[in-house]
């Protein structure tokens, strides 16, 4: 069975793309302070008879990141695909954003992505195959008032995504990316009226969800994406268009 990583993967968004993937693939759960729901996810997933393992590592941290992925290439041998999906938020206006803010952010959701992208396309490489999904944001395309540094950091991401889908593309290993919109999970804390302003301004009516998200991903990681590399993958029911 194919071996993928998510990072980020124990809540939100990425615990959607875990239960999904887990149907045709071993999953390797990244998780750093979210021990207790990604254990939880690991146990739900096994008790489908299907295959998972948690595997904590601070994705901002090039040691851990070096020690998860030959963990894994130690227990599985391989790794045949890569979910970058570890991220974090921040609201505040651009004056009031303090050093230990943007580094918080930045390195967990641009430069976390480098370095678990950085060793695990090693072992890809040398298989002449593998599949890269980094999940950006809606915001990184447009930007969004008083989240400039998340914008930059997912901006970044589609960058990145762009640029390595066409280093890697010699090796026969794609790079794509999916930016979500307003997605309704655990990060996106809204009020009512919030939540019913969001809902007015999509076409389809509605906040997304995890698992539109973790299909998405399920298509470009797949074969039947086998002729799609360096793109970005809108899934914001038409909130950005």
């Amino acid at each position: 069975m194919k071996v993928v990583l998510v990072t980020g993967g124990g809540r939100g968004i990425g615990a959607d793309i875990c239960r999904k993937l887990s149907e045709n693939y071993t999953v390797i759960i990244n998780y750093n302070k979210s021990e207790e729901k990604a254990l939880s996810l690991e146990r739900e997933i096994l008790s489908l008879k299907r295959s998972a393992k948690a595997v904590k590592a601070d994705i901002t941290d090039e040691k851990q990141v070096a020690e998860m992925i030959d963990f894994i290439l130690a227990k599985y041998k391989k790794i045949d695909a890569l979910v970058n999906n570890s991220g974090v938020d921040n609201f505040n206006l651009i004056q009031d954003v303090s050093d230990k803010e943007y580094d918080y952010i930045m390195n967990t959701n641009l430069k976390g992505g480098y370095l678990t992208t950085k060793y695990a396309v090693k072992n890809m490489i040398s298989e002449k195959s593998g599949s890269i999904v980094f999940i950006s944001s809606m915001w990184g395309e447009c930007g969004a008032s008083m989240e400039s540094i998340y914008s930059a950091s997912k901006g970044g991401i589609i960058a990145l995504s762009k640029s390595l889908a066409k280093e890697l593309a010699p090796s026969n290993i794609r790079v794509n990316c999916v930016s979500p919109g307003v997605i309704d999970t655990d990060m996106c804390d809204f009020n009512d009226e919030t939540k019913k302003d969001l809902i007015s301004r999509t076409p389809l009516e509605r906040l997304g969800s995890g698992v539109d998200v973790a299909y998405a991903v399920e298509f470009l990681l797949s074969e039947k994406a086998s002729f799609i590399t360096g793109q970005n993958l809108g899934v914001n029911g038409g909130f950005l268009i």
